[in-house]
């Protein structure tokens, strides 16, 4: 077998490979035969069937096959004959295939880029050092007050906070919209779970009052036809109702079956929770802030089959969030998710890159103390750590995260780290959110 390969790109191959007469004829023999042996022909007993009226009336059919079983191994040899690393599936041609001539075929694959980093030291980070204070942690107790609140009807006008019971009807000029009405709808006034304008129309209303208001769509809104759009809501209250939060003692307590089952135990219990969430918060933007600052100082070119892979993986994620196993995942254009698939190909090239030049290895202690964190929120915890153990492609993925911790461990060793203080609520919400929270701090 003769190989040349010529390189058209970084990430791409061709590869014009030949392949000797005698061995595509000696296969095309050998799949003849064993056709004899199993096929049944009018005439004659299975397994006699004789070679040259197979050839005749099946041979065609064959050495089709045959050829193209021997291009995909020929390939494989190749590839590996010439080093190689195909990153997607390789595109054949035959040029030649001939009967008795030598089997001639071109193969184009994308590879892997040859990455080389730069100094890390250009990446610049923001670490946010934040603590959970007694004021964090009275403030998630009243949320659980809240979460456990009773809602009781109340003869007089409603007021933020109330929950009022609604029917609805919203029209576009004289004309009712789709989508716009809803019966017995439950909604708190003040939420902002509605459009601006509905809710503060709707305070002072009493059960049984009807109202008619007119509020304007957001630019931004997320249907097209009632975007900037003035629309008018017929509203009728049937009820009006306050909130009642239960009192802090030992019965609220035991609602959330504790071992200690007192105010205190409570407030060590949601402070540990807290942490956790705080700490699990904290190293996630350190994390991101790092990937991205990779990500920004390297210039790779990425093969398109690893964005390709990438799509499909959003596009399950995106299903998932749809309509789970119903939703079929192919109905969502790959456009949809082009950007951020590049972002995460070319990002798993350059973390590949500092395991391989940093020769990292996992950390089996670590992973350890991952799972154990992990299980902290449990019931349970060592029935998850063993679950885990056994189950080689659950323990597959935790291996990968701490991995990933290790590669931010080394990236931290000589990038530009600079420390923003911020409070509980911040350090947990989303970056872009908690940016803008740094700013103002």
């Amino acid at each position: 077998m003769q190989v040349s390969v010529e390189t058209t790109s970084p990430i791409e191959r061709v590869l014009t490979i030949s392949v000797p007469a005698a061995r595509v004829d000696e296969k095309v023999n050998s799949e003849v035969a064993k056709t004899a042996k199993t096929i049944r022909i009018d005439g004659f007993r299975k397994g006699k069937v004789p070679v040259s009226v197979v050839k005749k009336r099946y041979g065609q059919g064959i050495r089709i096959d045959a050829v193209e079983q021997i291009m995909r191994d020929a390939y494989v040899e190749a590839i590996q004959k010439e080093a190689i690393q195909p990153a997607g599936m390789p595109s054949i041609e035959p040029k030649n295939f001939t009967e008795g001539a030598d089997l001639e075929f071109v193969v184009k694959v994308e590879v892997y880029p040859e990455v080389t980093l730069a100094d890390n030291s250009a990446i610049k980070v923001e670490r946010v050092v934040s603590e959970v204070t007694d004021a964090d942690v009275d403030t998630m107790l009243e949320t659980l007050r809240k979460q456990n609140a009773e809602w009781t009807a109340v003869e007089r006008a409603s007021a933020d906070g109330d929950q009022v019971t609604i029917d609805f009807v919203g029209y576009l000029g004289d004309e009712a919209f789709e989508g716009g009405a809803a019966e017995g709808h439950k909604l708190v006034l003040g939420s902002n779970t509605m459009i601006p304008g509905f809710e503060s129309g709707i305070v002072g209303a009493s059960a049984g009052e009807e109202r008619t208001i007119t509020v304007t769509f957001p630019e931004d809104y997320q249907a097209e036809n009632l975007k900037g759009k003035e629309a008018t809501f017929k509203i009728t209250v049937s009820d009006v109702a306050e909130q009642i939060l239960p009192e802090l003692n030992d019965a609220f307590v035991e609602k959330f079956g504790l071992e200690n089952a007192t105010i205190e135990g409570l407030r060590a219990e949601v402070r540990k929770n807290m942490e956790r969430e705080l700490n699990q918060a904290v190293k996630a933007k350190l994390k991101n802030a790092l990937f991205e600052g990779l990500s920004s100082i390297n210039e790779v070119e990425v093969p398109s089959a690893l964005v390709d892979q990438e799509v499909d993986a959003l596009r399950k994620q995106a299903a998932q969030q749809f309509g789970g196993q119903g939703f079929d995942a192919s109905q969502l254009p790959a456009e949809l998710f082009q950007d951020e698939a590049k972002k995460r190909a070319k990002l798993g090239l350059l973390i590949s890159e500092v395991i391989k030049k940093d020769d990292l290895k996992v950390d089996d202690d670590r992973v350890r103390a991952f799972l154990e964190d992990m299980a902290q929120a449990y019931q349970e915890p060592q029935q998850v750590i063993d679950f885990y153990l056994k189950n080689k492609e659950q323990l597959a993925q935790v291996q990968s995260a701490v991995l990933e911790e290790q590669v931010v461990d080394k990236l931290l060793e000589s990038a530009q780290v600079t420390e923003v203080t911020l409070g509980y609520e911040d350090a947990i919400k989303p970056n872009a959110q908690a940016e803008e929270a740094g700013e103002e701090a």
